[in-house]
């Protein structure tokens, strides 16, 4: 059986055809930018969606989230794992890794991913 993801992570998505929407884009540019490390997808109730959260208000993708995904995949963690890490609440940045990307500290947050990654 899989490992549940966090419930902050199911909260709130978009479908991949949502995303291609907000960002003015093809979907199958979204599927590119998933298979590029760019977002990150899952399988919830029958259909890939992607988190909320990873875009911002402006509809564009929040700024450090594909160079984290990235290190994080390059150190051999798995989609699964990077989103229950990007959601974990973390009392020494505090809050979540995404929430505080969003909030503008992506260098903290990449620089831990790639520390985790080595």
């Amino acid at each position: 059986m899989k490992e549940s993801l966090p419930a902050a992570v199911t909260e709130e998505t978009l479908t991949v055809s949502d995303v291609a929407a907000r960002l003015s884009i093809p979907a199958s540019r979204v599927v590119q930018l998933v298979r590029d490390g760019q977002l990150l997808s899952f399988r919830h109730k029958r259909e890939v969606v992607i988190p909320a959260a990873f875009l911002t208000d402006d509809d564009d993708v929040v700024r450090g989230l594909s160079g984290t995904i990235i290190s994080l995949r390059d150190g051999g963690y798995q989609d699964r794992e990077i989103l229950t890490w990007l959601f974990t609440e973390d009392e020494s940045l505090p809050g979540s890794p995404i929430g505080a990307m969003r909030a503008g500290r992506h260098k903290e947050v990449t620089r831990r991913a790639q520390a985790m990654a080595l």
